[in-house]
């Protein structure tokens, strides 16, 4: 009887690895099928595709590793025998990703490298070390199990290790999509077939075992089971040539969810599919009372306060939280609208127009009384303007126009929704450090993290601190210039990173100013990029942290008109 083939988390790595350093998509797709035809147990097929594309568990296992950077970072410095706060925190300030940084001083410093040995685990082996992480709760216990597993590994798997657990993106240039499409490329089927199943199961790993065995039919949509969401794509002018193909709803300043319920049992949860439950009782407790039948809807949290939409920054004070108190419900009470509907009548139904989709969910409303957006038929061009003026005056973000034929096209970003916004604003800021690009960006300096003033700040010892990073915005040409200029203003050297003397301007837009307690500024831009680079300005013309405070607090406290008139949900309360 032959020997059943070991698969080991090393190859899973160093794929990951081949993967990040080629360019091209197909190509990508081409190593990564390569690798799943090679997995010959279906339980180490699951695993390496959850790994890949997913994280240390399946997206519907409601689980999570928990383990924060600064538990594995101290460790890391630890090991190393290195001081954490003067030689590690500025390495991972420099390279501007912890595992990248714990890879790199696991590899090059003499004292490391006598610790550790490269074992080769086995996927399994890792999937147990994950469960033990799970299981712990203390940091020490947490610290214990991260480092008698690091220390059978090499530098390459614990940065692949840290980013599966992570359960981010592992930064490789291939996404859940790709993930999908090597998995079909693998097996001989459509793509679409794969990325169906992958929405209805939940999982990557589930999917990539049906499609090896030719069961894709087989998988059944499960209500209280996350979908992936449609998404949208972002137009650059409020002008649509074919108008009369969409209809219009404001898009607001909340937090995208789905809701399923089925009379007194009720999930919410949030974009990355994560079970938000519980940090919001009230809502729970509204579709409770509701009695739906079985119904899965899209929809938006916002918090709602004498008919007005508050900043979405207010939001953020009830996110996370296990059991929101009496005083935080009152002071920042939610309210969930939704405009679409996933499920109903024990069928999905996103294959079904928006149209029809649409006058479901309307019916449903009315007879069972939840909030709904209100959506508008677009006239002619203009009235986009009027409707898109009328949304940010409410403090929404701008508008959602929406294809009246689409169906549900979960986990795309197609023409089907177009979102029409604003920018939040652009400052002026200082290139701080370069991070060299992966994929078809290979050998260039394309991601960059940008800093402003803080030269005369009392607060600050430094002239400059990051405000957020950026890799796009700019053109091919302007990004030759930038790598051409960037040769002479090197400071410092960290692996990919470079750390820059002060010199290259940067227009930065962004979406938005969230505060962010764990940064040395107290807040971060969401969406960050290039606007303009200003080669006519110096290092003297970077805007300051007082300008982002002052940029904050003229959000927080700009009027928003009332709901009252023009409202961009409807909602008609039981009598």
């Amino acid at each position: 009887m032959a020997a059943s083939i070991i698969h080991t988390f090393y190859t899973l790595a160093k794929t990951a690895q081949k993967i990040n350093e080629t360019r091209g998509s197909n190509a990508k797709i081409r190593i990564c099928a390569e690798y799943f035809r090679s997995l010959t147990p279906d339980k180490d097929l699951q695993l390496a595709a959850q790994f890949l594309g997913e994280g240390a568990f399946s997206d519907v296992s409601g689980k999570r590793a928990s383990v924060g950077s600064r538990t594995y970072s101290t460790l890391a410095a630890e090991l190393c025998e290195i001081d954490y706060e003067k030689v590690f925190k500025p390495s991972k300030t420099a390279v501007g990703s912890s595992s990248e940084t714990i890879e790199m001083l696991l590899h090059n410093i003499p004292e490391a490298r006598k610790k550790w040995s490269a074992e080769e685990l086995t996927l399994q082996e890792v999937r147990y070390i994950f469960e033990q992480l799970y299981d712990v709760s203390s940091r020490a216990d947490k610290q214990e199990i991260l480092k008698k597993t690091w220390l059978r590994m090499s530098p390459l798997e614990v940065k692949y290790f840290l980013r599966i657990m992570g359960r981010g993106s592992l930064r490789i240039g291939f996404e859940s999509k790709s993930i999908v499409s090597a998995i079909a490329k693998a097996y001989g089927h459509k793509v679409a077939d794969v990325r169906y199943v992958h929405m209805i199961t939940g999982s990557i790993g589930k999917t990539a075992v049906l499609a090896k065995h030719d069961q894709l039919e087989e998988a059944q949509f499960k209500l209280f089971q996350p979908i992936a969401f449609m998404l949208a794509s972002p137009i650059e002018s409020r002008s649509v040539d074919v108008y009369h193909h969409y209809v219009a709803e404001e898009k607001f300043d909340g937090m995208r969810c789905q809701l399923h319920v089925a009379g007194n049992e009720v999930k919410i949860f949030s974009r990355d599919l994560n079970d938000i439950t519980h940090s919001f009782p009230e809502i729970v407790e509204f579709f409770r009372q509701r009695e739906l039948p079985g119904t899965v809807l899209d929809g938006e949290i916002c918090v709602y306060r004498d008919e007005t939409i508050l900043p979405f920054q207010l939001l953020q004070k009830r996110m996370g939280l296990k059991k929101p108190s009496k005083k935080v419900l009152n002071e920042y009470p939610t309210l969930l609208i939704a405009y679409d509907i996933l499920y109903h009548d024990d069928q999905p139904i996103f294959e079904k127009t928006l149209t029809h989709r649409r006058s479901l969910l309307s019916e449903l409303s009315e007879k069972h009384h939840f909030p709904i957006t209100t959506q508008k038929d677009i006239q002619h061009e203009e009235h986009i303007e009027e409707l898109f003026e009328r949304a940010l005056a409410h403090g929404n973000e701008g508008l959602m126009l929406k294809h009246k034929e689409s169906t549900y096209e979960y986990g795309q970003r197609r023409k089907s929704w177009l979102k029409v916004k604003k920018p939040g604003g652009s400052l002026d800021t200082i290139m701080m450090y370069a991070h060299a690009g992966s994929g078809k960006r290979g050998g260039t300096y394309s991601d960059f993290t940008l800093g402003i003033s803080v030269r005369e700040d009392e607060r600050y010892e430094e002239e400059f601190i990051p405000i957020g990073k950026a890799y796009g915005g700019y053109t091919d040409d302007e990004l030759k210039k930038l790598n051409a200029r960037i040769k002479d203003i090197i400071a410092e050297k960290y692996g990919p990173t470079l750390g820059l003397y002060p010199n290259i301007v940067v227009e930065l837009e962004f979406d938005d100013i969230q505060v962010n307690k764990r940064t040395k500024a107290n807040y971060t831009l969401r969406f960050p990029r290039f606007k303009a680079i200003r080669w006519d300005l110096a290092p003297d013309d970077v805007d300051t942290l007082k300008d982002v405070e002052r940029l904050y607090e003229e959000k927080m406290n700009r009027e928003r008109l009332k709901q009252a008139e023009n409202p961009s949900f409807t909602f008609k309360k039981q009598s």
